[in-house]
Order: C-alpha cells, then sequence, then structure tokens
C-alpha cells in the first residue's frame, strides 16, 4: 500500500492530471492492483471528465430529480459526503469507496474534486485530504493524489512528506527546468530518493528530449514521459480512457500508438521498481 503524490510548482500547465490518469489507467489494466485516484482541484473536473460524460451526467441528474441546478445535486457524495463522515467519527478503510467513482470494478475508482465553487469552502475542505488520504491508504494498494496548487501550502506539504513516491511535473521548457533545479538546491526535501521527475505532453521532437533533460538534471536514471497522443488527449475529454487503454493495450511497435504505450509502460515499471527500493530500503 503505497500513496504516489503529482505535484508541480508551476501555474503553467505540466500536464499532471493527465499523466496521473495514464500512469494509474495502465497499471489498473495490466497489473492487480487496487488504486484510487484523488483529485483535489479547486472547481476542477479534469480527472472526472477522463473518464465519464460530465455533461450526460448533469443531465440525467437533471432529469431524475428535476432540479435546475446539477451542481447541487448529490452534495452528500463525494469527498464532502466523506467528510461528514470523518466528523461523526464513523469513518473505517472500507467507507472510502462508498463515496468513489467506479472506473474499473475492485481496480480502479476515482474520489472526484469537491463540488463547491466557493473557495473559502474549498480551503476548508482541503484541510481534511491528509486524513483522507492516509484513511484511503489502508484499504487500496495505490493511492494516486493529483495536488492542486490551490490547496493551502501546509495542507500540501503535509501530504508531500508522507507520500510514498513524488512525481515532480515539468515541462520540456528551459525556464521550468531551471525552476526545479534552484528548487532541489535550496531543499533538501526534493533530493530524497522518493522523486520520480516527469515530462506530460512530451513531444518527442523536441530538443529537449528526455534523455537530453536527464543528463542536465544530473539523474542517474532517464526521467519519465508521457507523449502526447491524439488518442488519450481526445479520450480524457470525452470520458473514454478507460475503454482507450483496453482497445490498445495489444499494439506492434508499427503502431502510431506505440510510443505513447510503451512510455506509460515504462514508466509504470519505474514506479515499481522505485516502490520496491523504497521498502527494500526500510
Amino acid at each position: 500500500m503505497a500513496i504516489i503524490a503529482f505535484w508541480s510548482n508551476e501555474e503553467r500547465e505540466t500536464g499532471q492530471t493527465l499523466s496521473m490518469v495514464a500512469l494509474s489507467t495502465y497499471l489498473a489494466v495490466e497489473h492487480n492492483y487496487r488504486i484510487l485516484d484523488i483529485s483535489t482541484g479547486y472547481k476542477n473536473k479534469v480527472l472526472e471528465s477522463c473518464y465519464w460524460d460530465i455533461s450526460k451526467e448533469n443531465n440525467l441528474r437533471r432529469e431524475i430529480i428535476g432540479n435546475n441546478d446539477a451542481t447541487q445535486i448529490g452534495i452528500e457524495s463525494g469527498v464532502e459526503g466523506l467528510i461528514q463522515v470523518i466528523n461523526a467519527n464513523q469513518t473505517s478503510s472500507n467507507n472510502i469507496s462508498n463515496y468513489t467513482k467506479v472506473v474499473f470494478n475492485d481496480r480502479l475508482d476515482v474520489l472526484c474534486a469537491p463540488k463547491t465553487t466557493d473557495i473559502l469552502q474549498y480551503k476548508e475542505i482541503a484541510q481534511f485530504y491528509p486524513s483522507i488520504i492516509q484513511l484511503a491508504n489502508r484499504n487500496y494498494d495505490l493511492v494516486f493524489v493529483d495536488i492542486s496548487n490551490r490547496m493551502p501550502q501546509e495542507i500540501i506539504r503535509q501530504i508531500l512528506e508522507f507520500s510514498n513516491v513524488i512525481v515532480v511535473n515539468i515541462t520540456q521548457n528551459m525556464q521550468i527546468i531551471d525552476n526545479f533545479i534552484t528548487l532541489r538546491e535550496n531543499n533538501e526535501f526534493f533530493k530524497k530518493n522518493n522523486i520520480l521527475i516527469n515530462v506530460g505532453r512530451y513531444d518527442t521532437s523536441s530538443k529537449y528530449n528526455s534523455k537530453n533533460i536527464t543528463r542536465y538534471l544530473k539523474e542517474k536514471k532517464e526521467i519519465q514521459v508521457i507523449p502526447y497522443n491524439t488518442l488519450f488527449f481526445e479520450a480524457c475529454t470525452e470520458g473514454k480512457v478507460a475503454d482507450l487503454f483496453l482497445r490498445v493495450r495489444k499494439i506492434n511497435v508499427e503502431d502510431n500508438n506505440f510510443t505513447f504505450m510503451n512510455e506509460t509502460s515504462r514508466f509504470a515499471k519505474s514506479l515499481i521498481y522505485k516502490l520496491q527500493e523504497l521498502q527494500y530500503r526500510t
């Protein structure tokens, strides 16, 4: 059982959420893990939209309940409902799955982002994420956390400190790469052995390729990448990621999607190896 935090120090888009989606879905399809994806975003349905057509779900809710404000429907579900259970001191590891959405039965669940559109209420909710994540870690083999920079910094710090592996997300941009170098030089925390570096929306034709970035960062092992792939990014906007991974799991080297699947597989192997390495050291 392990917690894997996806995090970036950058305000600009790094492909963090979609990288986590690609990795966790691949692991759920190809390995015998029970996985939970947790979204911590504010007014952010990116993770949820990768697996479900949100507009259709909202329309269905309106038809069933007859409420024109679909955002207020089911307020007792999801993370808000889970927090009520925590406050009532009725939590157990099995409670978590009651508030998640199922992608693959007994393989992959999603705890969606809060429904609130009030920033103050969101920050109050964010205070519960450390407890929620550690509770989930008792009942899932792998807990993936998509860390939003909108959360209070002290909460982000807590999550990073107890995470087994931290995936730092950067881009093929020299300024962002240098920003990470500066961060690591000034903060001992990011020199630890539980850090993996990932480039999301990776462009294979860029001169800032994975091998060059690896050398520039003086990493011992090649950094991770999730290449830009048209089928994948379209699936992420259509709620069809689960179907995509089931469809393209067996492809040959001549397929246009081979690089994407091969790099996702390499990322999965690196994560598994890192978790085994850290477990052996303890």
